[in-house]
């Protein structure tokens, strides 16, 4: 089992691995904005192989192509842990520097090169996304 959280521990997850869909960048404007940084870098893990111990903040916004995005982070220390959008209740995208060992993520894809800043360009070796593929 996979397991990270947020910095001052109050959150907390598990989820299997193996069950991973993929891991990607993502370089839309809100998740620069989330991170402070050029992208968010994100494991799709499906819903019901993600356990989560403690409550987490909501803060929801309509994203620029239109679907209902909800970013889940700690009430008390800020961390962002995971994101989801309503139209895809089966998958959540969690941070992957929330995780206690990121070593074995492997990034196959960037998406949203549309907004990549100049500073943090789309990796040019991964298959790349104008938009959400």
């Amino acid at each position: 089992m996979e397991t990270g959280g947020c910095l001052c521990g109050k959150i907390r997850y598990k989820f299997d691995r193996e069950k991973i869909v993929s891991a990607g960048h993502c370089h839309c404007n809100d998740c620069q904005k989330i991170t402070g940084s050029g992208k968010a870098t994100i494991v799709f893990v499906p819903t019901e192989n993600l356990e989560i111990n403690n409550k987490y903040k909501i803060y929801s916004v309509i994203g620029t192509d239109g679907t209902n995005v909800h970013r889940g982070f700690c009430p008390d220390c800020g961390s962002p842990i995971i994101s989801y959008v309503t139209e895809q209740p089966n998958l959540r995208f969690i941070k992957a520097g929330s995780l206690d060992d990121s070593t074995w993520v492997r990034t196959e894809s960037s998406f949203w090169s549309t907004s990549a800043c100049e500073w943090d360009p789309v990796d040019i070796n991964l298959p790349s996304f104008p938009y959400n593929p």
